[in-house]
């Protein structure tokens, strides 16, 4: 796990004077590799790299220079990530092309399957990635980003070159060398107060975009980028017939999972893997698995002082079951207040999910004592634990009912005050599910935002983003196709944004053996009826897991890192987010009158706004930050782990 950055320059004089800014751009994001820093120049491309190392530490390093016997200069490869099956692809590549390679890394297995297999190489390997290969004898650039987006990869083009990073702040950095004004998004920020992340590939400048996860590319130094997408997910449901054949997909299951678990804790001897674990079935199945590994595992979990937003007790429950080591870091409203500004600088863009909040707390603590740990992000979006799932069961009286008579429903569900009992089921119940779904995150509706956002685009809505997602899976069962909108968006745009950013701020490398290759394809193969069933979620999953985890743990609803702003917006943190808001110089952009009118009408007691207050108060920190320039937090130094 790594910071990478890569600028390719329309000329070579260009490239000349470039080596210096790179250097320096890396600077900010030291915490993605504190264990090594480089730069490396080529004619027309230069790299810059931080290194955090876990496989052949002492001989992987980055940049790194491969090619084969006749040209063994030929390729250098900038790579974030963890390629799983590096050594089986090693392996191949040696059988059936006698290639060699001087290191035990994992980088040497993707350059020289580039070189072997070419384009299609990307679709060997089995991990999280973004990396950029530099061919110098062909003069292009090939590169890549993971199937679900677990690593990040922001990119920027202008007259001058186009530069990839793992960070949008040093891409900010590098404007004048590409020749490009960096300027606020509005659509971006507007995408982003409804949806609480800014979907991909948008970033909130209108210069810096994102590859999109499983798309790869080329660019020679002064063309434009070509994307191409290689990983398309089909939701293909068979059939269940009889127990037996129950039996058999919750064996697949659980030994996928038994084996991607097993591939995901790989490192050095001296490189110790550990675990997040909340009271759900998904992190204490990963955290089952991997004991199996590692008999000293530590698990890691954060929680609140405050009734019903915490599961410390059931993770401790959970940990003494399984016979692991527990760290608990516990998260007070003072310690919210005053780092969210600091967490904000290394998000890059606003996500307004509270609970990165205490998942940067507990990433903290973690790398005290190991340098990676495995989560259960994906297992919802994969394996269908999201309650809104259920929604096409309980809406399905309304699809007997007439188009016009739906639309009549609709409208009378307008005139019925705000906060009464049946109002949204009545306006959903009228919707289509390409018109009320968008993700697990619903923020502000089109009416509030109008009252907000002075910008405010008509025809700009979350449709922009889920309509072609919406497109690939007619014919597909609700369900599925609501699981293919999240992969697209709530997974890659919030899940994993604020999973790689925060756990990365903290140098601590986090690995998600649910979002596997090998996982996908049998959570897709799963029907309907063996997702949702007997009043649970993820039914299958929980089937298969239940010679694995405790069962205390089996059929108990997941909280993850519940936050208590609803509360603490109205006592705690009310005077601080009102600072918040009469300092920001957002006038522009948005109706602070309005910002602060949702502020009162929340601490009365009202209405629950603490949602699109969160998302509010985090744009105006960022606006601050990067915009106005005026929020300077004080960047820690990297954190190190204690000798165990």
């Amino acid at each position: 796990m790594c910071g990478l950055l890569g600028l390719i320059c329309a000329t070579a004089s260009d490239a000349a004077k470039a080596r210096s800014a790179v250097g320096t751009a890396m600077r900010c994001q030291r915490h993605r590799g504190p264990d090594e820093q480089d730069t490396w120049a080529d004619a027309e491309v230069v790299y810059g790299f931080n290194r955090l190392a876990f496989i052949d530490v002492d001989h992987a390093h980055q940049p790194l220079v491969w090619g084969p016997p006749e040209t063994p200069n030929r390729y250098t490869l900038n790579f974030n990530g963890e390629i799983y099956n590096y050594r089986e692809l090693r392996d191949e590549l040696s059988t059936e092309f006698g290639a060699k390679f001087s290191t035990e890394g994992d980088g040497e297995a993707i350059v020289a399957a580039y070189h072997y297999l070419g384009a299609d190489a990307v679709k060997k390997l089995r991990g999280m990635f973004a990396f950029m290969i530099w061919d110098s004898v062909d003069k292009v650039v090939f590169g890549a980003r993971d199937p679900f987006g677990i690593k990040p990869l922001y990119y920027s083009a202008g007259p001058q070159g186009v530069a990839f990073s793992s960070e949008k702040k040093s891409l900010l950095q590098l404007s004048d060398e590409l020749g490009v004004a960096q300027e606020l998004d509005r659509t971006a920020l507007q995408h982003y107060l409804v949806l609480q992340y800014v979907p991909e590939p948008e970033s909130l400048h209108t210069a810096i975009r994102r590859v999109e996860s499983g798309t790869s590319f080329r660019v020679a130094p002064g063309g434009q980028v070509e994307f191409t997408r290689y990983f398309n997910p089909r939701f293909a449901a068979k059939p269940v017939h009889g127990e037996r054949e129950a039996e058999q997909l919750y064996e697949r299951i659980a030994d996928v999972m038994r084996d991607s678990v097993g591939k995901h804790m790989i490192s050095d001897p001296d490189v110790t893997v550990g675990a997040f674990l909340s009271g759900g079935i998904d992190s204490t199945a990963t955290a089952t698995l991997a004991k199996e590994h590692n008999p000293n595992l530590i698990a890691f979990t954060t929680g609140f002082e405050r009734e019903g937003y915490s599961e410390v007790d059931v993770a401790a429950e959970s940990a003494a079951a399984i016979g692991v080591k527990h760290v608990v870091r516990t998260v007070s409203a003072d310690e919210m207040m005053e780092a969210l500004p600091l967490i904000v600088w290394y998000l890059d863009d606003p996500v307004a999910d509270p609970a990165l909040v205490p998942l940067w707390f507990i990433a903290r603590e973690a790398r005290k004592h190991v340098k990676a740990v495995l989560s259960g992000e994906g297992a919802d979006e994969l394996f269908g634990g999201y309650t809104i799932y259920n929604e096409p069961i309980s809406l399905a009286p309304f699809e007997k009912v007439p188009g016009g008579v739906r639309k009549l429903l609709g409208k009378v569900s307008t005139k019925i005050p705000e906060g009464t009992r049946g109002k949204d089921l009545l306006r959903r119940g009228a919707l289509t599910l390409e018109d009320r779904y968008y993700g697990n995150a619903r923020n502000f509706r089109d009416e509030q935002l109008r009252a907000v956002l002075r910008t405010y685009q008509e025809g700009v809505g979350f449709k922009d983003v889920t309509a072609p997602w919406y497109d690939i899976s007619r014919g597909w069962d609700p369900v599925a196709r609501m699981q293919h909108v999240d992969l697209y968006t709530w997974l890659r745009g919030d899940i994993l944004v604020k999973a790689d950013k925060v756990t990365m701020a903290n140098s601590l490398e986090l690995r998600v053996p649910f979002l596997d290759a090998e996982v996908f394809k049998v959570a897709a193969s799963i029907p309907l009826d063996q997702k949702l069933a007997h009043g649970t979620t993820k039914y299958a999953l929980r089937q298969a897991l239940t010679k694995i985890i405790p069962p205390h743990v089996l059929n108990r609803r997941k909280l993850g890192f519940p936050v208590p702003i609803r509360l603490w917006l109205r006592n705690e943190m009310y005077d601080w987010a009102r600072g918040i808001i009469n300092d920001s110089k957002t006038d522009e952009l948005l109706d602070k009158n309005a910002v602060l009118h949702l502020l009162e009408e929340h601490k009365a007691g009202q209405l629950d706004r603490s949602r699109q207050i969160w998302a509010l108060l985090v744009f105006m920190l960022w606006h601050g930050i990067f915009v106005e320039h005026r929020i300077k937090p004080e960047i820690p130094e990297p954190v190190y782990p204690v000798k165990l």
